[in-house]
């Protein structure tokens, strides 16, 4: 009896992938392919990002970069939609063309389809836990909810879920608050 094995591969593989519009994101040197983000996606993507960016100006703790390639090792590196690197650690991590280590808080919105959800929700879960990522945000258009999951004893743990009213809030940005509505405003 024979099993098929796929390949492993490597971050440097990842240049070999085709130059067209889908994400090639690595884990455990799988490859993982997913389509751009539709509009609704990025809106929400905006939306936080211009929150994000007021409080920066005011607060300057932190750099935040969309859809930036974040390489964790050989054999796993990302495209979050959103990171955030506190200035402590910007030198040590972002520096050249791509992140290489660990970013504070990672943020990724689901895409549609039950694969792209698991993706989300637990391998790149498990990875940023591997990896060290301190806080890890699932924000889902669908619901209308935001899951926040923070670094507890190596785990990327569920602490809170917030939805419509609720107000959002991070340890990663010190003053940082805003309705869960205005994430998904448009």
């Amino acid at each position: 009896m024979s099993a098929k094995v796929d390949p492993i591969l490597k971050v440097a593989d990842l240049d070999l992938m085709p130059d067209d519009d889908n994400r090639y994101e690595l884990f455990e040197g799988e490859v993982f392919v997913s389509r751009a983000p539709g509009l609704p996606h990025q809106r929400v993507l905006t939306n936080l990002l211009i929150l994000f960016e007021l409080h920066l100006k005011e607060h300057p703790v932190a750099k935040v970069w969309p859809n930036p390639g974040v390489i964790f090792d050989d054999f796993n590196a990302a495209i979050p939609d959103i990171i955030f690197v506190s200035n402590e650690h910007v030198e040590a991590i972002a520096s050249g063309e791509k992140v290489t280590g660990a970013p504070d808080l990672v943020i990724e919105i689901v895409s549609p389809g039950v694969e792209n959800e698991r993706r989300d929700r637990t391998v790149k879960r498990q990875a940023y836990s591997k990896f060290g990522v301190r806080e890890y945000w699932v924000v889902d258009r669908y619901r209308q909810t935001i899951e926040v999951y923070q670094l507890e004893q190596g785990q990327l743990m569920l602490v809170t879920t917030v939805a419509n009213n609720d107000q959002l809030t991070t340890p990663m940005l010190p003053a940082f608050s805003c309705l869960v509505s205005q994430v998904f405003e448009g």
